[in-house]
């Protein structure tokens, strides 16, 4: 009999503890110690300052959205309002409640770290999984647009390359040479260490933002004050059809131009002083982007009649307005720029992800080494640039950017019941920035969120759930061993 209740105890004792190690979570003062441990994993470099996490903001945020995503709001739904969505999308980004976290828990990792230390090491890995959606998706996604551009612009000085090697299977080609080449070339660069990537990053946002400034400044001195009258033109009998619900209309639709801004919160751990940088740079980076997408928004409809800004090059569109040829070529490289620190950040961001999960066993250790030089993960970042790089040779823009969508907005939710979570369980753990307004931000920032995941088409929500399902494979073939062996965290 005892051997037969021994035999009952020990099959009862391994789903035990496996729901125990799905469900731990990791305590915020054990990733704290993590960082600055001194072990054998030597911690990440803090060499950016609150600048930089601006630039890298600004350069994860400013990209395809402010070239292509203004017309379609402008021509579809808002009319001249196009700055009121713009300001509205701004708004909700800042919903999301970063600043708070990333100021709390300077650590790698973004969502994946704060969702081990509320949720448990499931969650967290399953918004690791999905993380990869944004961020490695998103650069190959960026990829495919700067391909796009760079090949307009070699074409103004009559070069082309074969149509099978300028784009992907199912978009007139074979591979996406351009897309794979830029992505490679910035993992290069980002394997040479991340003050080298800051400072390339920098000069580049700077260009970006003077290009940009160049159109508003000049387009304001050709603008046509009649063509922004009405400013909000009447409903067309539909919502989301002009009128203010246009206007709300619009802003989901711009929304997507602010996601990068979080990206920020994954170079925190390689900041001088942490506490203080985090919330300047988010919010210093959701700052400079809405102002410059207000400005571009109010100068693109005083030049173009906004029925005909429903084209994939709206700005170009107005530069052909203004009559000054040789300007196009001036937007098409800052579209270049653009596109360029979108992707480069976009990669580190992933980087620093994988690098947070291996250091947790979630994936294997040679994701989290660092070169011993540079304190950069290249390992991992090489990895992901190859793979990055292949996603952007052979897989069309269309599905990668509703990934892209579907999987930032999961991402949200996650920060924002990560807030609630920790004010409940932590609420006596300093916090050097609080989002004010006590819970009701981050429930709107869920409601917001979900929102805007309602509206997306439903193959986008089947390809998530695909996605989804394969994370959970890797993760109960792989990643939950790996978990039940690590040894029990200290009280």
């Amino acid at each position: 009999m005892r051997s037969d209740f021994d035999l009952a105890n020990r099959s009862l004792e391994a789903p035990l503890l496996l729901t125990s190690a799905l469900a731990t979570r990791k305590s915020i003062a054990t990733i704290l110690a993590q960082q600055d441990s001194g072990d054998a994993t030597p911690s990440l470099a803090r060499t950016l300052s609150a600048f930089s996490l601006v630039c890298i903001g600004v350069g994860a945020t400013i990209g395809a959205g402010i070239f292509v995503l203004t017309g379609t709001a402008a021509a579809q739904f808002a009319g001249p309002g196009l700055a009121f969505s713009f300001v509205l999308a701004g708004f909700a980004s800042g919903l999301v409640c970063y600043a708070e976290l990333a100021a709390m828990i300077p650590a790698p990792g973004s969502t994946y770290t704060y969702t081990y230390a509320t949720l448990g090491s499931l969650a967290a890995w399953i918004i690791g999984w999905d993380l990869v959606l944004e961020f490695a998706m998103a650069a190959a996604t960026v990829a495919v647009g700067w391909s796009g551009y760079a090949q307009s612009l070699a074409a103004d000085f009559g070069l082309r390359l074969p149509a099978l090697l300028a784009a992907a299977p199912g978009s007139g080609g074979i591979v996406n040479l351009p897309a794979a080449a830029i992505t490679l070339g910035l993992t290069l660069l980002l394997m040479r260490g991340a003050r080298d990537a800051a400072l390339s990053n920098a000069i580049l946002v700077a260009l970006k933002i003077a290009i940009i400034l160049a159109f508003v400044l000049v387009g304001a001195l050709h603008v046509k004050p009649e063509l922004w009258s009405p400013l909000v033109p009447p409903n067309q009998g539909s919502f989301g059809a002009f009128g203010w619900s246009g206007i709300l209309r619009g802003a989901g639709v711009v929304f997507f131009a602010y996601i990068g801004f979080e990206t920020v919160s994954c170079a925190v751990a390689e900041t001088r002083d942490p506490q203080r940088d985090a919330p300047i740079g988010l919010i210093g980076a959701l700052i400079v982007s809405t102002i410059l997408y207000v400005a571009v928004a109010a100068v693109l409809t005083g030049l173009v009649p906004y029925q005909l800004l429903n084209v994939p090059d709206p700005i170009a569109k107005a530069v052909d307005a203004l009559g000054l040829g040789g300007f196009s070529l001036i937007i098409k490289l800052g579209a270049l720029v653009g596109l360029t620190t979108s992707c480069l950040t976009a990669l580190y961001g992933q980087g620093r992800i994988f690098y947070a999960m291996a250091r947790d066993r979630l994936l294997p250790e040679v994701f989290a080494r660092l070169d011993p030089a540079t304190r950069v993960p290249r390992f991992g970042q090489g990895t992901i640039g190859l793979l990055t790089a292949a996603v952007a040779a052979f897989v069309p823009i269309d599905i990668l950017g509703e990934l892209v969508s579907i999987g930032t907005l999961f991402a949200f939710i996650l920060v924002c019941s990560a807030v609630l979570i920790l004010r409940r369980t932590e609420p006596e753990r300093a916090r050097p920035f609080r989002v004010p307004g006590g819970s009701l931000l981050p429930v709107l920032g869920i409601l917001g969120c979900l929102a805007l995941m309602a509206g997306l088409p439903g193959d986008t929500w089947i390809r998530l759930m695909v996605w989804l399902s394969l994370g959970f494979a890797i993760f109960f073939g792989y990643g939950r061993r790996r978990l039940t062996a690590m040894p029990a965290e200290p009280a």
